[in-house]
């Protein structure tokens, strides 16, 4: 799902920064870093450590400030640290799984833990979860548990996420639309695509404004849909969850109110790559499936009619669920674990961390400093911030695991199929079916 470029206090839009100037920055800092690295190895023979993530220029600014704490509270040790675009810093950190090893601390996806766990790139953290190096307490066993393979700690969360609606609520109040809660349903939500359609409600290129982009090629969508009504993605790590008759009743359902003109038309969802080039950037959807981190710069982009709403239930079951936004691991190959899982505590426990940091990897794992933190939020990130306290009251599934080795590919997989389906070229009968076998074989590799 695109994420949007931020304004101030911005949340990381992984695919709306510019790659130049995230590279360039790493770029920077590293040989800044390395520079002192080498002077203070040379003088005293201290530690070096080395640390990556993904994200947005307010990220890495937050993130460098919070290691140079941790470098003050641990004389000795020096942290190296980079960060890029979110599509170059996978690329490069699947290179470094292949050359041998990864940083000594990585930012990891939730996606990615089994596939480094299982090729042996992580260093297992079970012991220092039990002996609280890395301390745990103020997480959750259930959310805890998704940065686990084979019933291992590979990962620890580095922040709580959740699915949600951004939509325009001067839109919806005009087309008669109840504010959405925790409890309407996909009907609901297919009705108010055709209430906002009918208003003939016009784009700045003269088209009529859909009630929202269209869900059916994203695969957290369907995950949402499919939790709704009991299902699930995966049933273990070589099975899916779901069969072809559930894929096919969920593009149906997309794709029929795509035909009728309720959400966005096909050429506009294959060009979402970003918030500002998706349907609702270009003013022509009033509303986006979208993560809870990246909404403010929603805001920022379209302005205060913008609103954080629950994605739709069946018969008032949610499917969203509290998912870690990105989590810490340590290389299998790092010359100092010790120092590492120091550092991927520091980052998660200090509360000094906690207040550098804020809200820049959505909702901190670590429940009083996020409590903490969230006393000096206000606009669209005190929003969000509300938004997960009510899911969690409204009850909420637990988490599953960490999705197998093959999701990444099936995530792609599932984007591509259906874009033939929005352009006419195949049924959702047949797109599911292909989808399901080149899914099956994916898992079975």
């Amino acid at each position: 799902m695109p994420e949007p470029r931020s304004g101030r206090r911005r949340l990381p839009g992984r695919r709306a920064v510019l790659a130049a100037a995230a590279v360039g920055l790493s770029t920077a800092l590293s040989a800044s870093l390395s520079a002192c690295s080498a002077a203070s190895d040379t003088a005293s023979g201290g530690i070096t450590l080395t640390f990556s993530w993904w994200g947005n220029d307010d990220r890495a600014e937050r993130t460098n400030e919070a290691v140079r704490l941790f470098e003050k509270e641990h004389p000795g040790v020096t942290v190296l640290t980079s960060n890029a675009d979110f599509g170059s810093y996978m690329q490069k950190l699947a290179t470094q799984a292949a050359g041998g090893g990864i940083p000594d601390v990585a930012q990891l996806d939730y996606r990615q833990i089994s596939q480094y766990a299982g090729g042996g790139v992580l260093l297992p953290l079970g012991d220092a979860v039990e002996d609280r190096t890395i301390r745990t307490s103020e997480m959750g066993k259930e959310f805890l548990r998704t940065g686990t393979y084979e019933g291992e700690q590979y990962a620890v969360p580095m922040g709580r996420g959740i699915t949600g609606y951004a939509y325009d609520a001067a839109v919806h109040k005009k087309a008669g639309i109840r504010t959405p809660g925790p409890d309407w349903t996909w009907q609901d939500w297919a009705d108010a695509n055709r209430k906002i359609a009918a208003l003939g409600l016009k784009s700045p290129d003269g088209r009529t404004v859909a009630g929202a982009n269209d869900g059916g090629p994203n695969e957290d969508v369907f995950e949402d849909w499919l939790r709704s009504r009991g299902g699930q993605l995966y049933a273990s790590r070589t099975e899916l969850g779901f069969t072809e008759d559930d894929l096919t009743e969920f593009w149906t359902f997309c794709d029929r109110l795509r035909v009728a003109g309720a959400v966005a038309q096909a050429k506009d969802t294959s060009q979402a790559n970003t918030t500002e080039t998706s349907p609702i950037g270009r003013g022509l959807a009033a509303a986006d499936f979208t993560w809870d981190a990246p909404f403010p710069g929603y805001t920022a982009l379209l302005g205060d009619d913008i609103h954080f709403a629950p994605v739709p239930t069946t018969d008032g079951r949610q499917g969203a669920y509290f998912k870690p936004s990105m989590l810490l691991g340590v290389g299998a190959n790092s010359e100092h674990p010790e120092e590492a899982t120091a550092l991927v505590d520091f980052l998660l426990n200090d509360p000094r961390a906690g207040d550098v940091l804020g809200f820049t990897r959505s909702t901190p794992s670590n429940r009083k400093i996020a409590a903490r933190v969230a006393k000096t939020l206000e606009g669209p990130e005190r929003e969000i911030y509300e938004y997960a306290q009510k899911m969690e009251k409204y009850g909420l599934d637990a988490p599953p695991t960490a999705p197998p080795r093959g999701d990444v590919a099936i995530q792609t997989a599932f984007k591509r199929v259906y874009q033939r389906v929005m352009y006419d070229l195949t049924s959702p009968r047949q797109a599911a079916r292909e989808l399901i076998d080149e899914a099956s074989r994916e898992l079975r590799s």
